[in-house]
């Protein structure tokens, strides 16, 4: 059963693996480093912008999960290269979007320009793929080498979809599923590899990777209509701007009235020429039509599928955590 969790509670919930934690970030520092001083240059700036590494986090969780707490060599290099992974992508994400705010500061791409930021972007990727090498597994390389493929994919599939008022539900989850739940899927994988689990264990762990990231997009929609600036670390609405039709927009145009998915459509279409007094009435329109406890729901329904994953995992602390993730994911605020 998923209960309420505040969103200042990730820390807390991370316990089990705090000291994980620290020796992550020292890893991280270490292998962003390079002789190019304008990739450390970058690579610091990201650094300093912080993030709940969620990804690596869920990595380390579950081997310790599944290997009741026993070590587990390679996870910490395993969770640097699943982060690598994730902030390459975020840096060409902020590329394509032409988005000038993340994480509440500058985007790399705003504050360097956009041929450094796709090309540290790259560097990342090449550092990731020396890193992965590491555990001399076939099976690490094959996931997050089909993983970064899929990501790939999900990205083009998402650039199809913009400004396209005919995207439906089972495209946009689609675009979820390959851009953002497949690393989390990765994540939890190599975790049960790592931990020497079985193939049922580790299925079942890239189930619960898979759900999880995918309540978290989810919910990442919502509070795009819910959350300000200063919590979500981005602008408002900034994925109607962008010509995105999120979820709760694709609600709105299927269930809304007539007026509303003439306004949203037009919007979706327009992107960065809505002016601010048309995002308002979305805004309301959105609010006061149920999209967003639609959107709440489908992300309800996941995090639950998440939790049930992890109903044949050994009963320990880690396993605690995951389960308060699940909540976690429903409950933050940014």
């Amino acid at each position: 059963m998923i209960t309420s969790v505040k969103n200042n509670e990730l820390n807390q919930i991370l316990g089990p693996i705090s000291l994980d934690f620290k020796a992550l970030d020292d890893l991280i520092r270490l292998r962003l480093a390079s002789k190019v001083a304008l990739i450390d240059q970058i690579s610091s700036y990201i650094i300093q912008a912080g993030g709940k590494r969620v990804r690596p986090a869920l990595l380390m969780l579950v081997a310790k999960a599944l290997s009741n707490g026993k070590e587990t060599p390679y996870a910490l290099e395993l969770a640097a290269v699943v982060e690598f992974i994730h902030t390459a992508t975020l840096l060409h994400d902020d590329v394509v979007d032409e988005s000038t705010l993340r994480r509440g500061r500058e985007t790399a791409n705003a504050a360097f320009g956009n041929a450094a930021s796709v090309l540290v972007g790259d560097f990342l990727y090449s550092r990731a793929f020396q890193m992965m090498v590491g555990p001399n597994d076939l099976r690490v390389m094959d996931i997050l080498s089909d993983a970064t493929n899929t990501i790939a994919e999900g990205e083009v599939l998402q650039l199809l979809n913009m400004n396209d008022p005919e995207v439906d539900e089972e495209s946009y989850l689609r675009v979820i599923r390959y851009k953002t739940a497949k690393l989390f899927e990765a994540s939890t994988e190599l975790g049960a590899i790592i931990a020497g689990a079985s193939e049922a264990e580790r299925k079942t762990a890239a189930a619960f990777g898979r759900h999880i990231g995918t309540a978290f997009q989810l919910m990442d929609d919502l509070l795009d209509y819910t959350a300000d600036a200063e919590q979500m670390g981005k602008h408002a609405g900034d994925d109607l701007r962008e010509g995105k039709p999120t979820l709760p927009l694709i609600y709105l145009l299927e269930k809304g009235s007539h007026e509303e998915q003439i306004l949203v459509r037009a919007a979706i279409e327009q992107n960065q020429d809505l002016p601010q007094d048309v995002f308002a009435q979305i805004l309301k329109a959105v609010q006061d039509s149920g999209a967003l406890d639609y959107t709440q729901a489908a992300a309800q329904k996941e995090a639950h599928l998440a939790a049930d994953c992890l109903a044949s995992f050994p009963k320990n602390e880690a396993t605690d955590a995951l389960f308060a993730l699940c909540q976690y994911s429903l409950a933050r605020q940014s």
